[in-house]
């Protein structure tokens, strides 16, 4: 393997492990750090599952790619890779859009935010946020699976996409682009215009708080959201303008990679970076754990010195 391959081998590897772990510790923060019980962080964990789910789907795959200059892939599972790397992305942007309400409910509706955000309707709207996202793609991918492949059975890429799939189809694949046309009006346009609309009420009302402090205050408790949309949607909007056939098809799989691996590479590490609650909560668990140790220390010690 040449020394190029391993570089990227190895940098893939160390952020997968980074991203994997980052993500379950956030999930375990959320989980079982008493402050970090609002809905924010509820629908966060969420977002935490997603993005594993989004890499994992990915990454393993795209390392046996590395590893072995080409590999092969089962037709199933590849239309597996992309049912799963589509629905946990769709997903993500329900979920965003979700987070953006809790934040415009937070400081748009201060006083009937409690009542509004209960536990049953996060219950509800994390479940449809699932639900959503792979009952859609379900259709395009039934759609695909109708395909009739014929070759050649070689894909361009790291991964199995839909445009690379297409490719292998000698039908008309006609019917699946309007299909996924049509879907991704649900799936992007109305979050993304739904998420520009609530942050520019929230800027409204930011921006008439009369103190400097406050309108700090109210910016900071959704500033890591908008920090994660900005990173999200800003990699798929420049993906999808991107050609994914002809000149451009290597810088198409290089946006492609960002958007499957380092965003969610990103979402950790900008929550736990500019969230005060967030870090807060893991340095509480980062003492529980040297407490723990050193417990355990003295403990040992202690038995030690008393069989002496």
């Amino acid at each position: 393997m040449a020394l190029a391959n391993i570089l990227i081998y190895s940098l893939l590897l160390m952020v997968y492990i980074v991203t994997v772990t980052g993500n379950f510790l956030i999930i375990g923060l959320v989980t079982s750090s008493q402050q970090l019980h609002f809905p924010m962080y509820y629908f966060l964990s969420h977002l935490s599952l997603s993005d594993i789910l989004l890499i994992t789907n990915i990454v393993p795959q795209m390392l046996k790619v590395i590893l072995e200059e080409g590999a092969t892939i089962p037709l199933a599972s590849c239309i597996i890779q992309f049912f799963i790397n589509g629905a946990s992305a769709s997903t993500e942007c329900f979920l965003l859009t979700v987070m953006s309400y809790d934040r415009y409910l937070a400081i748009c509706n201060p006083l009937h935010y409690s009542s509004i955000m209960g536990t049953r309707l996060c219950n509800t709207l994390a479940i449809l946020c699932w639900m959503l996202g792979f009952m859609l793609l379900l259709i395009v991918t039934w759609l695909v699976c109708e395909l009739h492949l014929c070759g050649p059975n070689v894909i361009d890429h790291f991964f199995c996409e839909f445009d690379p799939l297409l490719e292998l189809s000698c039908s008309d694949t006609s019917i699946v682009e309007i299909a996924v046309f049509v879907l991704t009006i649900p799936i992007l346009l109305f979050p993304f215009v739904f998420v520009l609309l609530t942050y520019v009420y929230i800027s409204l009302t930011i921006l008439r708080i009369p103190s400097t402090t406050g309108k700090q205050k109210a910016f900071s408790t959704c500033s890591s959201h908008l920090a994660v949309v900005c990173v999200y949607y800003g990699t798929l909007i420049a993906k999808y303008m991107v050609p994914s056939r002809g000149h451009l098809q290597t810088l198409n799989k290089v946006l492609s990679i960002l958007c499957t691996v380092l965003t969610p590479l990103f979402n950790p590490i900008i929550y736990s970076l500019r969230n005060r609650e967030m870090r807060a909560a893991l340095r509480k668990f980062i003492w529980m754990v040297i407490g723990r140790k050193q417990f355990q220390s003295n403990v040992k010690r202690t038995n030690c010195t008393s069989v002496m």
